[in-house]
């Protein structure tokens, strides 16, 4: 967003516009442009200097603003246009409507495509987790029979799996994290953007989700399984 002076302003409306542009919410960054050096960046973009046919500078001085990414949508920005517009000393707000409308568009239907991407994945996590503790514990069902006929009690047979499940589900939660914070890194470096993800919150957020998920998958998981081969005959444990 560039916010154009008008000509010939006074350094103490200069100064109020600057303190207003900072203290507006959504505002990440700004960076004042005087009338010399916009007539630089022209004359090294374009190659000519507009001064030496018009006898003078036509360019005008400008704060150019950065918003956050929650302000950047159309609403937010037309909402801060028109606060900056009515201080003296403004001449006119600059932004790019369509390209802003399309980036959110842009940006929803991309969210929603990798929302189904992350649906599916989460249900073949799932499928996958859940048939690699079946068949684990499939390979263990004359041990728990075993344990079982000697009189142990099904919460015994239980807490030996669940905890062992448990700890797998930990462990495989830990390298998940790593293996994500690297592909982020990656993908940063590769697109030369910062996605602004490494928040002391965002990091505990995803962290705890990931972890919760992963033991709460082996523990039902395990529960189910083991439950199935308690409750088995010893003869049918050899039909299945």
């Amino acid at each position: 967003m560039s916010v154009v002076l008008q000509d010939s302003i006074a350094p103490f409306k200069l100064q109020a516009i600057q303190n207003i542009i900072q203290a507006t919410p959504g505002v990440k960054s700004y960076n004042y442009i005087s009338k010399e050096k916009a007539l630089q960046d022209h004359i090294r973009d374009l190659g000519e200097n507009p001064a030496d046919f018009l006898g003078y500078n036509p360019l005008l001085a400008s704060f150019e603003v950065k918003l956050t990414s929650v302000y950047a949508n159309t609403d937010s920005v037309a909402h801060i246009e028109k606060k900056l517009k009515q201080y003296a000393g403004v001449k006119q707000v600059i932004y790019q409507k369509d390209i802003i409308r399309l980036v959110n568009d842009n940006i929803k239907t991309t969210g929603y495509f990798l929302i189904g991407i992350a649906a599916i994945l989460i249900f073949i996590s799932i499928v996958l987790l859940n048939n690699t503790i079946r068949l684990s514990v499939y390979s263990k069902r004359f041990v728990i029979n075993t344990m079982r006929l000697v009189g142990a009690r099904a919460w015994f047979i239980r807490r030996a799996f669940i905890w062992r499940y448990l700890l797998n589900g930990l462990i495989a939660s830990v390298i998940a994290l790593i293996l994500l914070g690297v592909s982020v890194y990656y993908v940063q470096v590769a697109l030369g953007t910062n996605f602004d993800l490494y928040h002391l919150r965002i990091v505990l957020m995803v962290s705890g989700i990931v972890i919760l998920f992963g033991l709460f998958i082996s523990f039902l998981a395990t529960l189910f399984a083991v439950n199935r081969y308690i409750r088995m005959q010893t003869n049918d444990m050899y039909f299945i």
